[in-house]
């Protein structure tokens, strides 16, 4: 079976693919192209977000698919901290995608991408998670989580919830695997999803020798490792080859091989290195 026809199940007992589309740096203009592609391919778990500035692109009356069969994803943007901006904002998400709900909506971060890991904004984020577990409960949006929290941010949230988050989006990757968080996660019953599973830069070279053991590339290994750590694996790209040599993964890393990439610490990110999210903090 391929991976894309497989699923984990949320803790409120939504299924969510293994494999999805990550859509950053995929303009306006390029997603509704990249989405039909995707589609095409075989892919059902799409994530978009408002910072990426392509919501109308990604819109779900582009993909030629019913919508029950799609699993679409957006983050409320970074700087909105208060609960009357962040129900304002989840509207303008189902407005622009054209949908009447959303498959899971996320905290993009806890700080605003200005001030990354910087400053105290805990009862901003209670706030818009508040706003988030409204938009929950009248069914705009099927699941809610969040994105880059850390176990101080989570428990914050947590504090306070009446809705556990569903979802953790984290940076996740070989060179980068934040094992102890994966872990509280697991521990509160919170999915983690990994963004750029792929990573950037030239850290990636140094796998080569375990790709080749494979016989697959250094990209089909990262999603492959992601996967096998538990989480969602959203590779990016809007190249409709990459997309499909993503998805043939169907091989098993062995838990020797597992352990020596979870030991890997590469962080070297090259032209993406001036974003909040890679840069160290």
């Amino acid at each position: 079976m391929s991976v894309l026809n497989e699923t984990y199940t949320l803790s409120n007992d939504m299924e969510i693919p293994k494999l999805g589309l990550g859509t950053w740096f995929i303009d306006d203009s390029q997603a509704a192209q990249a989405v039909r592609a995707a589609v095409v391919a075989g892919y059902r778990n799409i994530d978009t977000a408002q910072a990426y500035g392509n919501e109308l692109g990604v819109g779900i009356h582009t993909a030629g698919v019913p919508r029950e069969e799609l699993f679409i994803s957006t983050k409320l943007a970074a700087e909105i901290k208060d609960y009357d901006g962040a129900v304002a904002a989840i509207d303008e998400s189902l407005d622009k995608m054209g949908l009447d709900y959303v498959d899971l909506m996320l905290i993009h971060s806890p700080q605003p991408w200005s001030d990354f890991r910087g400053g105290d904004y805990s009862e901003g984020n209670r706030e818009a998670w508040r706003a988030l577990e409204d938009a929950y409960k009248a069914g705009k949006i099927r699941s809610i989580g969040v994105s880059n929290f850390l176990q101080a941010d989570l428990e914050n949230i947590l504090d306070s919830a009446t809705v556990t988050p569903h979802v953790n989006q984290l940076l996740v990757h070989v060179g980068n695997t934040p094992s102890e968080l994966i872990s509280f996660c697991e521990s509160k019953g919170i999915m983690v999803e990994a963004y750029s599973p792929i990573a950037h830069g030239e850290m990636l070279k140094n796998q080569q020798a375990i790709a080749d053991k494979y016989n697959v590339s250094i990209p089909q290994l990262c999603i492959r490792y992601t996967i096998q750590l538990g989480t969602v694996s959203l590779p990016k790209t809007a190249n409709p080859d990459h997309m499909s040599s993503n998805a043939q993964i169907d091989f098993e890393i062995s838990d020797e091989d597992m352990d020596a990439l979870r030991k890997v610490t590469a962080r070297d990110y090259g032209e993406h290195s001036g974003f909040p999210v890679y840069s160290g903090k």
